[in-house]
């Protein structure tokens, strides 16, 4: 069901000030930023072994990101795990008493299919499973 870790998720207030730390610091390489409008989120990828950290930056006060950050400050957000077929994981995880976010995938950074599992369900920790295009 599950194949890795995609991603850690890292709320930031600033994209530029946390690459500056990730990159001319730590010595890592971003990949690419894109911003999902539909998110009102800006992401930097970068790639560590097989998986990636991802920084989010809120577009909007009103942004998931941005109301996360007010209340708990700047960190980790959430955990993405890769699964090969989304809807068919998250109908399995439905029936099993999982309370999801997205009962639908939406759009995901490059193109993924997302779903967020509720934090109420997995012991505090927001989970995001992530299915690439084939």
């Amino acid at each position: 069901m599950f194949k890795k870790i995609e991603h850690i998720g890292v709320a930031v207030k600033n994209i530029k000030d946390s690459l500056h730390i990730f990159q001319d610091i730590m010595g890592m390489e971003c990949s690419g930023i894109e911003e999902v409008e539909e998110q009102k989120v800006k992401t930097a990828c970068l790639p560590i072994g097989e998986s990636k950290i991802e920084l989010l930056e809120s577009t909007s006060p009103e942004g998931t990101i941005a109301k996360y950050i007010e209340k708990r400050g700047e960190g980790i957000h959430h955990i993405a795990l890769e699964v090969d077929d989304l809807n068919a994981v998250l109908t399995d995880l439905k029936k099993k008493g999982v309370e999801l976010i997205d009962r639908e995938p939406r759009y995901g950074v490059g193109g993924t299919k997302i779903a967020f599992l509720h934090p109420k369900s997995t012991n505090g920790v927001l989970i995001e499973l992530c299915e690439h295009k084939a």
